[in-house]
Formats: structure tokens, sequence, C-alpha cells
């Protein structure tokens, strides 16, 4: 048996001696630090620094892997035992049963082959929002981490919120009615989107650009552009405001409303050259009724659309929110995470009393349950888990992105796209078909291979 295997067993439950002493996590990471979770962390700049901290504080990181030689050599200061890469690939070939766990922080486009290549080497993962880039890499994701039996869990931290897990199961229990109708908006983006490329320049030493382009089609760098942030605003690399911020704000209707595989998308965009996303667009979802709601019709806003001030009582619309349509009234959260709500046409008493009689569960933490989870070995403590509930919030939301790559012209409505999720395929036949379908599979570029 191999050293992995006896540290997996190890955290996979809590031993009990000959004395009758059950052994907690608490008291192994103080006694025994070699049987402490060994966490790897891809991507540490931006949301990576958070992401390591809360790795830190679950166990002990060995690896720390970036394609930015500055942002290594500010965690080699804190973890100085730890390993430095700037390609996972060979991180994970040369640490092997080293790591039991790691994080992906890094632009959308790559978080699939990393997460795919350490889940398929027996290790959990922790990945940031969105999941992936494409529909078919979250598809894939979740298979693979059911076929491994890893604990997962995706970054949209407010699935531990209790806010947002109550208003879920008020949701569930009726407190609506039969909900109609789902409106959601994000100030984002808030870096550049819709523009053109800046003219190449040489990368900085400090930055391997061929790493980190990984799978994305060649292009020359260029200052600013894309690391470390404005990547998200590009198609090869990102999946702009809806892939940055759905994960969270739609994510409380998406739990108590089960919004899944919807029948088709339709967009309208401020225009775009299909390499820039646009500044603003407006999409439709059409989600069939299922065994125990009718169907619904959810709107996506961003880049300063906004509901008619109208829907919301008078209300005027914060820069990001929630408004959810019932037969008995409206709920409008006014945050990304379903924490502050206001319900409209419900009374007070109704409110509570609804209120006593849900049942949830209260959450330790996000990544508290990531860690909890891999010492008990088991995968549903994980709100966001990848295969029942990352993987399919994934492909609804990047959906969406299909009806943006067909909406390329200013304020025109785009082609309708029509969508057959069990299958992952457009049913319909709409303009540029081929080129919309690579949102769905993408093409694995610089020798990565499809997963």
């Amino acid at each position: 048996m191999t050293l992995k295997t006896n540290r997996r067993d190890f955290l996979k439950a809590t031993a009990v001696v000959g004395t009758g002493v059950i052994i907690t996590s608490d008291l192994l990471a103080k006694e025994s630090p070699n049987e402490k979770i060994a966490f790897a962390a891809v991507g540490i700049g931006g949301k990576g620094i958070s992401d390591l901290a809360d790795a830190a504080k679950a166990g002990e990181i060995v690896a720390l892997c970036d394609t930015n030689k500055k942002q290594l050599q500010g965690g080699k200061i804190r973890f100085s035992e730890a390993k430095q890469y700037e390609d996972y690939r060979q991180m994970f070939e040369e640490l092997g049963d080293k790591i039991d766990a790691f994080t992906v922080s890094t632009a959308d486009h790559m978080h699939g082959v990393i997460a795919a290549m350490g889940m398929k080497m027996g290790k959990h993962c922790f990945c940031q929002k969105p999941l992936t880039r494409t529909i078919y890499e979250a598809r894939r994701l979740g298979e693979i981490a059911r076929e491994m039996k890893v604990i997962t869990q995706m970054g949209n931290q407010g699935s531990a919120e209790s806010g947002l897990r109550e208003t879920a199961a008020m949701l569930r229990a009726g407190i609506l009615g039969e909900v109609k109708e789902v409106i959601v908006w994000s100030n984002r983006p808030v870096w550049p989107q819709g523009g053109t490329r800046k003219a190449p320049e040489t990368p900085p030493a400090h930055l391997n650009w061929d790493a980190w382009l990984g799978m994305a089609p060649k292009r020359p760098y260029a200052s600013g552009q894309y690391d470390p942030f404005n990547w998200r605003g590009w198609w090869d690399f990102g999946s702009g405001a809806l892939g940055d911020m759905a994960c969270h704000t739609v994510n409380m209707a998406y739990a108590g409303l089960d919004l899944r595989n919807p029948t088709w998308v339709q967009a309208k965009t401020s225009g775009h050259n299909y390499d820039s996303l646009p500044k603003w667009s407006i999409i439709n979802f059409d989600f069939p009724g299922n065994d125990w709601r009718p169907s619904i019709k959810f709107t996506w806003m961003d880049g300063g659309q906004r509901p008619d001030a109208s829907l919301l009582e008078g209300d005027k619309p914060g820069g990001s929110g929630c408004l959810l349509i019932g037969t008995k009234g409206k709920l409008y959260s006014k945050d990304d995470y379903g924490r502050d709500k206001k319900f409209y046409g419900i009374p007070e008493d109704e409110i509570q009393n609804c209120r006593e009689k849900i049942d949830f569960v209260r959450s330790p933490g996000h990544f508290v349950e990531f860690a909890e989870a891999i010492k008990a070995n088991d995968p549903t403590k994980c709100w966001s888990n990848f295969p029942d509930y990352a993987a399919p919030l994934t492909e609804t939301i990047l959906l969406g992105n299909l009806a943006v790559w067909g909406a390329s012209k200013s304020e025109e409505l785009g082609p309708r796209v029509e969508w057959n999720a069990k299958d992952l395929t457009i049913t319909n036949n709409p303009e540029d078909k081929a080129r919309l379908e690579s949102l769905v599979t993408p093409t694995f570029h610089n020798g990565y291979e499809k997963f």
C-alpha cells in the first residue's frame, strides 16, 4: 500500500483506538502534522490569495503553482516549505502522492484541464467559479468527480450563507406560490469589454506567457490586457459578466427553483467582434416545467441594464439583484448572495410561519465544508460539489453565452438557440452554428488534450 493510500484512508474517517477514544481532526492536526490535508494551490494571485489562505487554515500548503514569478515569490515568503511550479502538469507529475487536495484559481479557460488532471489522479478539488469556460468541460468535471469519488467544491461562497439556504428552502415551500419569472442583473463587467487588441509586446520576464495561454489559441502578449485580471472580457479566456457573477447572483434561485436544463436561450447585446465580449447583454432563458413547478422565464442583465423599477413596487434596483415573481407575491434579493431580501405582497406572519416550518443545513463555512468532507470522505457535505450542483449550475449559466455569441450586432436580437441538455447539442440551425458549438466543446490547442 502506498503512502498516498495510507494518507487518504486516514483522512477518510475518524480513528477509534483501543481505549475507545475517538481521535478528532483537531487533535490530529495538533499532534500529527503529517496527517493534515496536503494542499497544492494552482493560481495564487487575485481570488487565489483568499483560496490559498483558506487552504492554509484547513491543512498544509505543499505546492504553489502560478505562471507569474512575482506571485510565486510572494507565496514563498509565507510558505517557505512549499515547492514552486509554473506549470501545473509538472507539479502533479513530480509531487504525486504528496498532494491530497488542490485549489484552482486561474483564468476560466484553464479550470477544466487543471481540475481534470488532478481529479483523475485521485485528488480532491476546490475550483473557482465559473467551474469552466465551456459547457462540455463542466459536464466532464462532474462525471470525473463522480467516477473518481473525490471531494469537490466550486468557489461560489454564497452557497454557505444561511440567508441563501433559508430563502431557497422558503421557495421550495411555496412562499411565493408558483414562480413564473426570475430576473437577475449584475453591475459587471468592471473590466474592459467590447474593445480591440492592443499592439503586441514582449512578455515581461516574470510572466510565463506560454504557460498562461495554456490550451487557448496563441496570441501575442499585451500589457494590462490579459494578466492578471482583464482576461475576463475575452472569449478565449473568460466568460464575461455572466460567467463571473451568475454563479453567485443566480445561485439562490437555482437552488430554490431547480433552474436546470433550459430549452432555449436568446440575447440582445451592445454588439461584439467575436474576440472581446460585449459591453452589455440581456439574455432570455426558457426553463420547462418539472414535476413540482411550472415553466419559468428567466432574464439575465449586465453592463448597466436594469429591470423597470415598477416591478420592484417603486424600489430602485441596486447594482446587482435578483427578483422572483410568483402567483402570491414577489421576492427581491438586494445582494449577490440571497441574504438581504424583501418580500412584496406576502403578509409578515406568513413569512415568519414559513421560516419556522422549513429546515435547512447550516454551513460551518464554504471552504470548511470542503475540508470536513475530505476528512469524512463524504462528497455530499459540500453544497456546491461538482456532480450534483456546480456542474449543472455552470452548464445552465454558460448556455447564455451561446446566445450572446450569436447576438453580435448592436441592439439586435440574436438567433434563438434551442438546446438538448441531455446530449449537449444545439437542436435547431441558428446562424453561425459551427462557431456557437465552440462554446459547447472547446478546441484544445498547444498539445492539450480533450479530457
